[in-house]
Protein backbone atom coordinates (compact mmCIF):
# COMPACT_ATOMS: atom_id res chain seq x y z
CA UNK A 1 0.00 0.00 0.00
CA UNK A 2 0.94 3.66 -0.25
CA UNK A 3 1.62 4.96 3.26
CA UNK A 4 2.25 8.61 4.19
CA UNK A 5 4.18 8.88 7.46
CA UNK A 6 3.87 12.35 8.98
CA UNK A 7 6.89 13.02 11.18
CA UNK A 8 10.62 12.32 10.87
CA UNK A 9 11.73 11.97 14.47
CA UNK A 10 12.42 8.59 16.07
CA UNK A 11 8.72 7.63 15.96
CA UNK A 12 8.16 8.49 12.32
CA UNK A 13 11.42 7.02 11.03
CA UNK A 14 11.07 3.77 12.97
CA UNK A 15 7.54 3.34 11.55
CA UNK A 16 8.84 4.10 8.05
CA UNK A 17 11.65 1.58 8.43
CA UNK A 18 9.31 -1.27 9.43
CA UNK A 19 6.69 -0.38 6.82
CA UNK A 20 9.33 -0.38 4.08
CA UNK A 21 10.56 -3.74 5.29
CA UNK A 22 6.97 -5.02 4.96
CA UNK A 23 6.94 -3.97 1.32
CA UNK A 24 4.86 -0.78 1.45
CA UNK A 25 5.45 2.32 -0.65
CA UNK A 26 6.34 4.91 2.00
CA UNK A 27 6.48 8.70 1.85
CA UNK A 28 7.90 10.51 4.90
CA UNK A 29 6.55 14.05 5.33
CA UNK A 30 8.24 16.52 7.66
CA UNK A 31 8.74 20.26 7.82
CA UNK A 32 11.83 20.08 10.03
CA UNK A 33 15.35 18.86 9.26
CA UNK A 34 16.63 16.06 11.50
CA UNK A 35 18.69 18.36 13.71
CA UNK A 36 15.59 20.44 14.54
CA UNK A 37 13.53 17.53 15.85
CA UNK A 38 13.03 16.88 19.56
CA UNK A 39 14.44 13.39 19.00
CA UNK A 40 17.79 14.85 17.94
CA UNK A 41 18.12 16.66 21.30
CA UNK A 42 17.13 13.69 23.45
CA UNK A 43 19.44 12.15 26.03
CA UNK A 44 18.05 8.90 24.62
CA UNK A 45 18.76 6.31 27.29
CA UNK A 46 16.34 3.41 27.62
CA UNK A 47 14.27 4.11 30.75
CA UNK A 48 10.45 4.46 30.91
CA UNK A 49 9.60 8.08 31.75
CA UNK A 50 6.33 10.04 31.72
CA UNK A 51 4.35 7.61 29.57
CA UNK A 52 1.37 5.30 30.04
CA UNK A 53 -0.54 3.04 30.21
CA UNK A 54 1.86 0.96 32.26
CA UNK A 55 1.05 -2.43 30.73
CA UNK A 56 1.45 -1.23 27.15
CA UNK A 57 4.59 0.76 27.99
CA UNK A 58 6.11 -2.38 29.52
CA UNK A 59 5.38 -4.37 26.36
CA UNK A 60 6.60 -1.66 23.98
CA UNK A 61 9.64 -1.09 26.18
CA UNK A 62 10.65 -4.77 26.16
CA UNK A 63 10.41 -4.90 22.36
CA UNK A 64 12.47 -1.72 22.02
CA UNK A 65 15.08 -2.90 24.53
CA UNK A 66 15.65 -6.08 22.52
CA UNK A 67 15.78 -4.16 19.22
CA UNK A 68 18.34 -1.64 20.47
CA UNK A 69 20.40 -4.29 22.26
CA UNK A 70 20.69 -6.16 18.97
CA UNK A 71 21.70 -2.94 17.22
CA UNK A 72 24.34 -2.29 19.87
CA UNK A 73 25.74 -5.79 19.31
CA UNK A 74 25.76 -5.12 15.55
CA UNK A 75 27.60 -1.82 16.17
CA UNK A 76 24.93 0.33 14.61
CA UNK A 77 26.18 3.94 14.72
CA UNK A 78 25.30 5.67 17.97
CA UNK A 79 23.97 2.64 19.89
CA UNK A 80 25.82 1.15 22.87
CA UNK A 81 24.92 -0.82 25.96
CA UNK A 82 25.67 1.46 28.89
CA UNK A 83 26.31 0.25 32.43
CA UNK A 84 23.87 2.12 34.64
CA UNK A 85 23.12 2.89 38.28
CA UNK A 86 19.79 4.02 39.72
CA UNK A 87 20.20 5.57 43.16
CA UNK A 88 17.93 5.47 46.22
CA UNK A 89 18.67 7.58 49.32
CA UNK A 90 16.54 5.40 51.59
CA UNK A 91 16.63 1.89 50.20
CA UNK A 92 18.47 -0.70 52.30
CA UNK A 93 17.17 -3.40 49.95
CA UNK A 94 16.21 -1.91 46.55
CA UNK A 95 15.70 -5.40 45.13
CA UNK A 96 12.44 -5.82 47.09
CA UNK A 97 10.47 -5.37 44.97
CA UNK A 98 12.17 -4.71 41.65
CA UNK A 99 10.66 -1.84 39.62
CA UNK A 100 8.43 -2.83 36.73
CA UNK A 101 10.98 -1.88 34.05
CA UNK A 102 13.45 -4.46 35.37
CA UNK A 103 11.61 -7.33 33.65
CA UNK A 104 12.75 -6.06 30.22
CA UNK A 105 16.34 -5.49 31.36
CA UNK A 106 16.89 -8.94 32.82
CA UNK A 107 20.17 -8.83 34.75
CA UNK A 108 19.61 -6.37 37.61
CA UNK A 109 21.61 -6.49 40.83
CA UNK A 110 21.94 -4.45 44.00
CA UNK A 111 24.77 -1.94 43.84
CA UNK A 112 27.75 -2.61 46.06
CA UNK A 113 28.38 -0.02 48.79
CA UNK A 114 31.55 1.10 47.06
CA UNK A 115 29.57 1.93 43.92
CA UNK A 116 27.36 4.47 45.71
CA UNK A 117 28.11 8.20 45.98
CA UNK A 118 27.99 9.83 49.45
CA UNK A 119 24.53 10.08 50.96
CA UNK A 120 22.95 7.08 49.24
CA UNK A 121 21.77 3.92 50.96
CA UNK A 122 21.23 1.74 47.92
CA UNK A 123 21.05 1.41 44.19
CA UNK A 124 20.47 -0.92 41.26
CA UNK A 125 23.05 -1.87 38.63
CA UNK A 126 22.15 -3.00 35.11
CA UNK A 127 22.90 -2.29 31.46
CA UNK A 128 20.54 -0.52 29.02
CA UNK A 129 20.85 0.87 25.50
CA UNK A 130 22.12 4.43 25.15
CA UNK A 131 21.54 6.08 21.79
CA UNK A 132 23.54 9.08 20.59
CA UNK A 133 20.84 10.65 18.45
CA UNK A 134 23.13 12.92 16.35
CA UNK A 135 24.64 9.69 15.00
CA UNK A 136 21.66 7.35 15.15
CA UNK A 137 18.96 9.52 13.63
CA UNK A 138 20.90 10.25 10.40
CA UNK A 139 21.77 6.54 10.19
CA UNK A 140 18.11 5.56 10.53
CA UNK A 141 17.13 8.20 8.01
CA UNK A 142 19.73 6.78 5.64
CA UNK A 143 18.25 3.31 6.05
CA UNK A 144 14.81 4.68 5.22
CA UNK A 145 16.13 6.43 2.12
CA UNK A 146 18.10 3.38 1.00
CA UNK A 147 14.97 1.23 1.33
CA UNK A 148 13.20 3.45 -1.19
CA UNK A 149 11.18 5.97 0.82
CA UNK A 150 10.17 9.26 -0.75
CA UNK A 151 10.84 12.26 1.47
CA UNK A 152 8.67 15.37 1.25
CA UNK A 153 9.58 18.60 3.04
CA UNK A 154 6.29 20.21 3.99
CA UNK A 155 4.82 21.96 7.03
CA UNK A 156 1.62 20.06 7.73
CA UNK A 157 -1.12 21.83 9.69
CA UNK A 158 -3.87 19.26 9.06
CA UNK A 159 -3.72 15.66 7.93
CA UNK A 160 -5.67 16.77 4.87
CA UNK A 161 -2.43 18.39 3.74
CA UNK A 162 -1.02 14.99 2.71
CA UNK A 163 -4.06 13.69 0.82
CA UNK A 164 -2.55 14.95 -2.45
CA UNK A 165 0.07 12.21 -2.04
CA UNK A 166 -2.77 9.71 -2.61
CA UNK A 167 -2.01 7.50 0.40
CA UNK A 168 -3.96 4.36 1.23
CA UNK A 169 -3.03 4.90 4.90
CA UNK A 170 -1.67 7.86 6.89
CA UNK A 171 0.56 7.36 9.94
CA UNK A 172 0.37 10.28 12.36
CA UNK A 173 3.75 10.29 14.09
CA UNK A 174 4.31 14.04 14.26
CA UNK A 175 5.45 14.23 17.88
CA UNK A 176 4.48 17.47 19.59
CA UNK A 177 2.47 18.49 16.53
CA UNK A 178 0.50 15.25 16.25
CA UNK A 179 -2.34 16.32 18.53
CA UNK A 180 -2.98 19.58 16.66
CA UNK A 181 -3.22 17.69 13.36
CA UNK A 182 -6.25 15.79 14.65
CA UNK A 183 -7.67 18.30 17.20
CA UNK A 184 -6.60 16.14 20.16
CA UNK A 185 -6.49 18.60 23.06
CA UNK A 186 -5.22 15.97 25.51
CA UNK A 187 -1.69 16.46 24.14
CA UNK A 188 0.51 18.81 26.18
CA UNK A 189 4.18 19.82 26.15
CA UNK A 190 6.60 18.30 28.63
CA UNK A 191 9.56 20.64 28.63
CA UNK A 192 12.93 19.05 29.15
CA UNK A 193 16.14 21.00 29.73
CA UNK A 194 19.52 19.29 29.58
CA UNK A 195 23.12 20.39 29.83
CA UNK A 196 25.87 19.02 27.60
CA UNK A 197 29.34 18.98 29.18
CA UNK A 198 32.75 17.56 28.39
CA UNK A 199 33.26 13.98 29.54
CA UNK A 200 35.93 13.84 32.25
CA UNK A 201 36.25 10.07 31.80
CA UNK A 202 32.89 8.79 33.05
CA UNK A 203 31.56 5.48 31.72
CA UNK A 204 28.62 4.84 34.07
CA UNK A 205 25.15 6.31 33.59
CA UNK A 206 23.76 7.45 36.94
CA UNK A 207 20.28 8.67 37.85
CA UNK A 208 18.24 9.68 40.89
CA UNK A 209 14.60 10.15 39.91
CA UNK A 210 13.78 11.56 43.36
CA UNK A 211 16.70 13.88 44.06
CA UNK A 212 15.68 16.66 46.45
CA UNK A 213 16.78 19.23 43.86
CA UNK A 214 14.81 17.63 41.01
CA UNK A 215 15.36 14.76 38.59
CA UNK A 216 19.04 14.08 38.11
CA UNK A 217 20.74 11.93 35.49
CA UNK A 218 24.23 11.71 34.02
CA UNK A 219 24.68 9.92 30.71
CA UNK A 220 28.24 9.62 29.37
CA UNK A 221 28.53 9.52 25.57
CA UNK A 222 31.51 9.07 23.28
CA UNK A 223 32.69 12.69 23.42
CA UNK A 224 30.46 14.39 26.01
CA UNK A 225 28.00 13.86 28.86
CA UNK A 226 24.31 14.69 28.92
CA UNK A 227 23.09 16.01 32.27
CA UNK A 228 19.46 16.45 33.17
CA UNK A 229 16.93 17.29 33.64
CA UNK A 230 13.43 18.60 33.86
CA UNK A 231 9.89 17.33 33.24
CA UNK A 232 7.83 20.55 33.13
CA UNK A 233 4.31 19.74 32.04
CA UNK A 234 2.55 22.57 30.23
CA UNK A 235 5.61 24.73 29.56
CA UNK A 236 6.13 25.80 25.93
CA UNK A 237 9.49 27.51 26.41
CA UNK A 238 12.42 26.14 24.40
CA UNK A 239 14.84 28.74 25.80
CA UNK A 240 17.34 27.29 28.31
CA UNK A 241 17.04 28.78 31.80
CA UNK A 242 20.48 29.73 33.21
CA UNK A 243 19.28 29.13 36.78
CA UNK A 244 18.09 25.64 35.82
CA UNK A 245 21.42 24.97 34.11
CA UNK A 246 23.21 25.75 37.38
CA UNK A 247 20.78 23.58 39.36
CA UNK A 248 21.22 20.64 36.96
CA UNK A 249 25.01 20.90 37.28
CA UNK A 250 24.76 20.98 41.07
CA UNK A 251 22.56 17.93 41.49
CA UNK A 252 24.33 15.93 38.78
CA UNK A 253 27.69 16.56 40.45
CA UNK A 254 26.06 15.33 43.65
CA UNK A 255 25.33 11.92 42.08
CA UNK A 256 28.50 11.81 39.93
CA UNK A 257 31.29 13.68 41.77
CA UNK A 258 33.65 13.10 38.83
CA UNK A 259 31.80 15.88 36.98
CA UNK A 260 33.39 18.56 39.17
CA UNK A 261 35.90 19.56 36.48
CA UNK A 262 33.61 19.15 33.45
CA UNK A 263 33.17 22.15 31.16
CA UNK A 264 29.78 23.26 29.85
CA UNK A 265 29.36 22.91 26.10
CA UNK A 266 25.73 24.03 25.84
CA UNK A 267 22.31 23.97 27.46
CA UNK A 268 19.27 23.04 25.37
CA UNK A 269 15.55 22.62 25.96
CA UNK A 270 12.97 20.67 23.98
CA UNK A 271 9.29 19.79 24.15
CA UNK A 272 8.33 16.17 24.63
CA UNK A 273 4.80 15.24 23.45
CA UNK A 274 2.87 14.38 26.61
CA UNK A 275 -0.53 12.70 26.78
CA UNK A 276 -2.39 10.79 29.54
CA UNK A 277 -1.90 7.64 27.43
CA UNK A 278 0.31 7.00 24.43
CA UNK A 279 -1.95 6.77 21.40
CA UNK A 280 -1.23 3.85 19.08
CA UNK A 281 -4.45 2.96 17.34
CA UNK A 282 -6.29 2.69 14.04
CA UNK A 283 -8.75 5.51 13.28
CA UNK A 284 -11.06 4.91 10.32
CA UNK A 285 -13.52 7.73 10.94
CA UNK A 286 -11.29 10.80 10.84
CA UNK A 287 -10.23 10.98 7.19
CA UNK A 288 -11.21 9.59 3.78
CA UNK A 289 -8.40 7.05 4.32
CA UNK A 290 -7.50 5.13 7.49
CA UNK A 291 -5.15 6.85 9.95
CA UNK A 292 -2.83 5.01 12.34
CA UNK A 293 -1.87 7.22 15.27
CA UNK A 294 1.48 6.98 17.04
CA UNK A 295 2.07 9.88 19.43
CA UNK A 296 2.08 11.03 23.06
CA UNK A 297 5.28 9.23 24.08
CA UNK A 298 6.26 11.74 26.77
CA UNK A 299 9.85 11.19 27.86
CA UNK A 300 9.93 7.61 26.55
CA UNK A 301 10.35 8.02 22.80
CA UNK A 302 13.59 6.07 22.57
CA UNK A 303 12.38 3.62 25.22
CA UNK A 304 9.18 2.49 23.51
CA UNK A 305 9.66 3.71 19.94
CA UNK A 306 10.40 0.42 18.20
CA UNK A 307 7.66 -1.35 20.15
CA UNK A 308 5.12 1.27 19.09
CA UNK A 309 6.36 1.10 15.49
CA UNK A 310 5.87 -2.67 15.53
CA UNK A 311 2.21 -2.15 16.52
CA UNK A 312 1.82 0.53 13.82
CA UNK A 313 3.10 -1.87 11.17
CA UNK A 314 0.65 -4.52 12.39
CA UNK A 315 -2.26 -2.04 12.20
CA UNK A 316 -1.29 -1.03 8.66
CA UNK A 317 -1.15 -4.73 7.74
CA UNK A 318 -4.65 -5.12 9.22
CA UNK A 319 -5.91 -2.39 6.88
CA UNK A 320 -4.27 -4.15 3.94
CA UNK A 321 -6.04 -7.44 4.69
CA UNK A 322 -9.50 -5.85 4.35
Amino acid sequence: MRVAVVGAGISGLSCARLLLHAGHDVTVVSGDPLHRTTSYLAAAVWFPTAAGPAEAVARWGATTYDWLAEEAQARVPGVVMRESLVLYRDAPDPLLPLPSWAAAVGDVRAADPGELPPGYAGGLRFAVPLVEMPEYLPHLNGQVQAAGATQVVRHVTRLDDVLDLCPDVIVNAAGMGAGALVSDDTVYPVRGQIVRVTNPGLTLSVRDEHHHGGRAYVHPRSTDCILGGTLEEGSWSTEPDPAETAAILERCTDIAPGLADAEIIESVAGLRPGRPKVRVELDEDLMPVPVVHNYGHGGSGITIGWGCATDVAALVAEVGRR
